[in-house]
Parts: C-alpha cells; sequence; structure tokens
C-alpha cells in the first residue's frame, strides 16, 4: 500500500459521513462533526460556499434557507452576518479553517460547490498548512483543475465530465480505451479517487467493469450516498474502497461485520 496516499485502493473500505452523518445530526453542523469524531469517524465528506467577503464557509446549499434560520444566498452575506445565522443544531455555520482547526484529526473530503468558493478554498488550505487533511471533490472537472494547479500535493476525486469518460471507457473494448481515457488526470496530479452514486440517471455506476477499471488507474472508488445495507452490502461484494452515507454507524457495523 502506498502510504503517501489519502485514498487507498484495496485496503478496509472506510466510511465517510456524509455532511458529517445527516440522520444522526443536523447536516454539516458543529455538532454533527464533534459526534462523528467522537463516535471514531475520521472521514468527513462536506461542503464549501464562499461568502460575499471571500470566507470559504461549510454548507451544502447555495441558500441558507432550508437547514438554518438565515434566508437567501450564502454569497450575498458577509460572514459576519453569518454569524448571526443559526442552524439546526443551534450553532452558526462553521468556517473552514475553523474546522480544521478544530478537528486535526479528521480528514475533510469537500465538495466545492460554486466557482466563487475556489479562491477562498486555495487560501484556506494554503494558510492552515492542511493539504494532507483535504480531499478536494467537486461536480465541475474545471473547478477541479484549478484547485489542482494551485494547491499541489493535494488529493482530489474526478468531476463528473471526466468521470463519465470513465464509463465510456468501461463499456468500451480494450484497445479502445486509450483514445477515450487520453489526458485523463491521474494520481501523478493529485487524482486519487472518484466518488460516484451507485446510479446516475439511466446508468448503473455500481459495476465491477467500472471499478476494475478505475482501480487499473489508480483511482479508489467511493459511491454515494448509500443509506440503506443491503445496497452497503452489495457495493462491498462489488470491490468499493469507501461508502458516503448519512448512517456512518450502519455503515461501519456492516464492514466491521467483514474484517
Amino acid at each position: 500500500m502506498d502510504t503517501e496516499r489519502l485514498w487507498h485502493i484495496g485496503a478496509k473500505p472506510i466510511v465517510l459521513a456524509h455532511r458529517g452523518g445527516a440522520n444522526e445530526a443536523p447536516e454539516n453542523s458543529l455538532t454533527a462533526f464533534r459526534q462523528a469524531r467522537d463516535k471514531g469517524f475520521r472521514y468527513i465528506e462536506t461542503d464549501v460556499h464562499a461568502t460575499k467577503d471571500g470566507v470559504a464557509v461549510i454548507f451544502h446549499d447555495e441558500h441558507l434557507d432550508r437547514v438554518s434560520d438565515g434566508t437567501g444566498l450564502i454569497s450575498d452575506h458577509t460572514w459576519q452576518e453569518l454569524k448571526t445565522v443559526s442552524d439546526e443544531s443551534g450553532n452558526h455555520p462553521m468556517r473552514l479553517d475553523e474546522v480544521l482547526e478544530e478537528f486535526p484529526e479528521q480528514i475533510f473530503n469537500v465538495d466545492a460547490k460554486a466557482d466563487s468558493v475556489v479562491d477562498p478554498l486555495i487560501v484556506t488550505i494554503g494558510r492552515t498548512a492542511a493539504h494532507k487533511q483535504i480531499s478536494l471533490a467537486s461536480f465541475s472537472e474545471q473547478r477541479l483543475v484549478q484547485l489542482r494547479r494551485w494547491l499541489p500535493g493535494v488529493a482530489s476525486s474526478l468531476g463528473t465530465g471526466a468521470i463519465a469518460r470513465l464509463v465510456l471507457a468501461a463499456r468500451t473494448p480494450r484497445r479502445v480505451r486509450p483514445v477515450v481515457l487520453a489526458g485523463l488526470p491521474g494520481p501523478d496530479r493529485g487524482v486519487e479517487a472518484i466518488q460516484i452514486p451507485v446510479v446516475y440517471g439511466r446508468v448503473r455506476l455500481a459495476e465491477r467493469r467500472l471499478i476494475e477499471l478505475a482501480h487499473e488507474r489508480g483511482f479508489a472508488v467511493h459511491f454515494w450516498t448509500v443509506n440503506d445495507a443491503a445496497t452497503m452490502e452489495q457495493l462491498l461484494d462489488l470491490g468499493a474502497d469507501g461508502i458516503i452515507t448519512d448512517e456512518p454507524t450502519l455503515a461501519h457495523e456492516i464492514i466491521a461485520a467483514r474484517y
């Protein structure tokens, strides 16, 4: 096993607590992160947006309304204004740098939710020297290209467009695959994982051929957002390296029973 990697292939599968374990505590909250830590979950999946004054904050939605007593876009509020907002745990939204400081032993899989958060992410990770504590994620491969350029040494996953090429390659004859995959970033650029749903539209991604191709390319395979035991079992049978879930306790129990 390459100890320099953050995400490993062929090891005991890991549990990533989705938004801190959103079915066990209020999502992306201080309470959720503390509970995940206290339960022994090292890996936390979370999301970041940028405030009006360029602060990277932990929040999934672009609007405040669903999971807080605030209203409107995060990007229309300054950090000082967000400090007056309470989420469902009774705390204000967290800054990314605060989270990295309070939870130095945790690994955060951070989804960059908008183009506006790219620069704040680069500044925050650089200032906190959290390069080994972060893995970057985004649906936007272009967003990830920028982040990888300015944050060498930080692990990342592939964006949607790049994953689509991998899915296509897994379904084409092996002799054609080099053409489909030409220029696809790999571990030499910090890409260590693909993080995918079980099904995307009408396409089932939980297939052994895709997992095997990802492993050949040096990518660990994490599936989201998986909350039922039967699907977790099926993914482990296929060779998944990680489960991203709102039910981290359940996933831990299932994996522990196998290992």
